[in-house]
């Protein structure tokens, strides 16, 4: 028995294919064709301990979180970022379908390796970097939740935004220096809890560093995050 699904990116039919294993608990039907699915580009190999950057060599860090591990401010902020992928032509495309013009759709596309990921925080709050309100109106979702949930987990609301000027523009010492742009909002205590942030991107750490941040002063015990890629 064969029926035709659609690209989720580029709209070509799959033909698929059903047997005993698609009835599986474990089966996902694919969502992307083989030619864009190929052209994702997972993280592997050497990678820096904190921020996932892949290394050419055995190092433990990458420059740019040498960097900040050696502000007074920022060391031991961020434990651990986990990324899916790298940021390459594709990935940029199909993250704007998604969080610019609105194709919640593709969020599927990672439910399944951030579901494998949050998996290992068994007793983790999985908290999603907030927008600002006036891009979440603009937007109508926010993309970090919109992850959050498609992996089947539930979003933890502990934080707002109360800075919205983007930090990729910064220099870095711009960035280290930036007054905290997040406020803690929950009336429940967070204390000796872990927290897991989800964003859809890595770029230079500052938004993450400054959500950890806050949620460390605020009584966590640690910090990771995990975005879909870097």
């Amino acid at each position: 028995m064969f029926k035709s699904n659609l690209c989720l990116y580029c709209s070509t039919p799959m033909m698929a294919s059903y047997s005993w294993a698609t009835f599986s608990w474990s089966y996902q039907k694919p969502l992307l064709c083989t030619s864009c699915e190929g052209k994702l580009a997972p993280i592997s190999g050497t990678t820096c301990s904190i921020c996932s950057r892949e290394l050419p060599t055995a190092e433990v860090l990458c420059q740019d979180c040498s960097r900040w591990e050696q502000d007074g401010r920022w060391k031991g902020i961020l434990g651990k970022n986990t990324s899916l992928y790298h940021y390459n032509d594709f990935m940029k495309e199909l993250i704007a379908l998604y969080k610019y013009r609105g194709d919640t759709a593709l969020a599927e596309v990672f439910a399944g390796p951030l579901k494998k990921c949050l998996s290992v925080y068994k007793e983790a709050l999985i908290v999603p970097i907030p927008l600002s309100d006036e891009r979440l109106m603009e937007r109508g979702f926010n993309q970090s939740e919109q992850l959050i949930l498609k992996a089947g987990c539930k979003p933890v609301h502990l934080l707002a935004r109360i800075h919205s000027e983007k930090q990729s523009k910064k220099t870095r010492r711009q960035r280290l220096e930036l007054p905290q742009i997040f406020q803690f909002k929950s009336s429940s205590p967070i204390e000796g809890k872990q927290i897991v942030l989800v964003d859809d991107i890595y770029t230079t750490g500052s938004t993450l560093r400054h959500a950890a941040e806050i949620l460390l002063e605020s009584g966590a015990s640690s910090v990771h995050s995990l975005t879909v890629a870097r």
